[in-house]
């Protein structure tokens, strides 16, 4: 019986989505996971299981803010930080925003 081939490029791409999951905790809703980075400080969040739900997390010295958003407004918070990776070169962290906007918009 021959040894399973490993395609080592699908694991360390695995691996990389396993590293930058993020989470946290809502007071109300529960557990979200992170979209993406809209800029310093500041992060779009889903909840977990309906993806219905959208939130502007902001970070500071006061604490964590959760505002509540649609989901055409974090739409186009995901396409503008689409914008700004491919004006700014940044190819990889680029295609990660892309597929996470086809797999929570499309």
């Amino acid at each position: 019986m021959r040894d399973p081939v490993i395609n080592p490029v699908a694991t360390d791409a695995a691996k990389a989505r396993m590293s930058t999951e993020t989470y946290l905790n809502h007071p109300t809703f529960g557990l979200l996971f992170r979209v993406c980075v809209v800029e310093e400080n500041r992060e779009l969040f889903a909840t977990l299981y309906a993806q219905r739900l959208f939130f502007v997390v902001t970070t500071g010295v006061n604490g964590i803010q959760f505002d509540p958003v649609g989901r055409t407004d974090a739409r186009i918070l995901v396409e503008g930080r689409m914008r700004e990776l491919r004006r700014t070169g940044q190819t990889l962290e680029y295609s990660k925003v892309q597929a996470t906007h086809k797999q929570t918009f499309q």
